[in-house]
């Protein structure tokens, strides 16, 4: 019997060997290939017609969902685990926008026991069915509502003030006027539970201001991480310089 491949797109040397010995306890003819970052598992796994994969998410060079993304586009039936230690919001709710139809997937927490990681992987690259862990299901419920789920531009608007840009840069960067950007933020708030008629006495006037206020209710949801942010200031310093020398 051929042994099936499958890869680890992992770049923690103990998670990987946790993994290993996890996946060779199995019994199985297995052959278990590793990427150490998340564009090195996308060459590995586009090199395959129907990839069997579990990745990490966050992962240097490309995370788990930029990976996933990216493989799908190609190997739409790629079945891929995602185990992590976050739970955050912002996956969640990124990897909802990503996955194809009818497509097989999973999600583990690393917290998971060894156990319930190894029946996930089974039951998503060997049964052909989706796992999601049941705390995930949670994040998932309250990403996919639409009284606090986040629209793209509405997400925009909080990677932007989470960056500190102010009303006219953001207006540059989006495109918007000024009162297009307070009509973004206003939809965040709203989305966010942020109202300022709760914070707003005679005595004292505005209690929070509502952006550090959004912006910390955030990160309790799990919408924005520092690994992430990372990520997102990058992204903002590369238009900040193309946007001076557009100017100069």
């Amino acid at each position: 019997m051929e042994p099936i491949t499958i890869l680890i797109a992992e770049d923690n040397p103990k998670d990987f060997e946790f993994l290993e010995q996890l996946i060779s306890d199995w019994g199985r003819p297995l052959n278990l290939e590793r990427a150490h970052n998340g564009q090195v598992a996308l060459d590995i796994a586009l090199g395959q017609d129907e990839p069997l994969v579990v990745s990490d998410i966050q992962m240097p060079e490309l995370n788990g969902i930029e990976f996933a993304r990216s493989l799908w586009q190609k190997r739409p039936t790629a079945r891929i685990v995602f185990w992590s230690q976050y739970k955050d919001e912002m996956y969640v709710r990124a990897l909802s926008r990503i996955v194809p139809p009818e497509t097989v997937y999973g999600y583990v927490l690393k917290s998971s026991d060894r156990e319930r990681i190894s029946s996930a992987i089974q039951t998503v690259l060997f049964e052909d069915q989706c796992w999601i862990d049941p705390e995930v299901r949670k994040v998932q419920g309250r990403a996919g509502h639409s009284q606090t789920a986040l629209s793209d531009i509405e997400y925009e608007a909080l990677v932007d003030i989470s960056l500190g840009l102010t009303d006219n840069l953001i207006a540059q960067r989006r495109y918007l006027s000024r009162r297009g950007v307070q009509s973004r933020l206003n939809s965040l708030y709203t989305k966010l539970g942020v109202d300022q008629d709760q914070f707003h006495g005679e005595k004292f006037g505005d209690a929070f201001n509502l952006r550090n206020r959004a912006v910390a209710v955030a990160f309790r949801r799990g919408l924005l991480n520092a690994f992430e942010l990372v990520h997102e200031e990058e992204e903002f310093q590369v238009w900040l310089k193309r946007f001076k020398s557009g100017r100069g």
